[in-house]
């Protein structure tokens, strides 16, 4: 599941000179937490504004929102998301930074996600990453084991294969998967090397 699936696609935009008061009546008529701030021409970036900011920094100072701009409060440059950027990954990124919303842009404004959208919308529960990573590294192992045994085990195909397996793996390890003594590539390297000294045995025995 990606941002693009559960982003919320009804979105509002305000530009930075507008006032305080006219953000606070756009949220209330709209029904929204954060507007986003539109950029002032192709090269700007976007901003937001949140209920958060206006309630911290003008309410709770008892300020006049008739003469603050948006500009005052806002955050510029935001954070972003690209639609196609994974569940979890939008997640961690909002853990990362601290933030619960954001706009999902890919060369023009889509939508907002939210934390709220994840919670609620999110296949977390029902499909959790961990298992699904536990998967595509059974596989990469499986790959690159069959890819190894075609085209040698210096082969740059195998390489690749293999940075692929010690990448899941590492995934894996940040969900929670317990960590072996071996890397899988270890334990493969092991096991050609007992494969070869044995191979080599029998040759000297025959």
């Amino acid at each position: 599941m990606r941002a693009k699936h559960i982003m919320t696609q009804e979105v509002a935009t305000i530009r930075g000179a507008a006032t305080v008061e006219e953000a606070v009546k756009l949220m209330r008529l709209k029904g929204l937490r954060a507007l986003i701030v539109e950029p002032r021409h192709n090269g700007d970036a976007y901003g937001i504004v949140t209920e958060t900011d206006i309630t911290y920094k003008v309410a709770a100072y008892g300020k006049d929102p008739k003469r603050m701009h948006v500009f005052d409060i806002m955050t510029k440059p935001c954070v972003v998301v690209n639609p196609d950027l994974d569940l979890e990954y939008v997640a961690r990124l909002f853990a990362n930074t601290g933030i619960r919303r954001a706009p999902v842009i890919e060369k023009e404004l889509l939508g907002i996600i939210s934390v709220t959208d994840i919670l609620n919308k999110g296949n977390f529960v029902e499909k959790p990453k961990l298992l699904f990573l536990q998967k595509e590294l059974h596989k990469a192992i499986s790959d690159a084991r069959s890819i190894s045994a075609n085209y040698g085990e210096d082969s740059k195909r195998t390489i690749e294969a293999w940075d692929l397996v010690d990448e899941l793996e590492a995934e894996a390890g940040y969900y929670g998967a317990a960590k072996p003594e071996k890397t899988a590539r270890e334990t493969f390297a092991h096991q050609a090397g007992n494969n070869a000294n044995n191979q080599q045995s029998v040759e000297q025995t025959a």
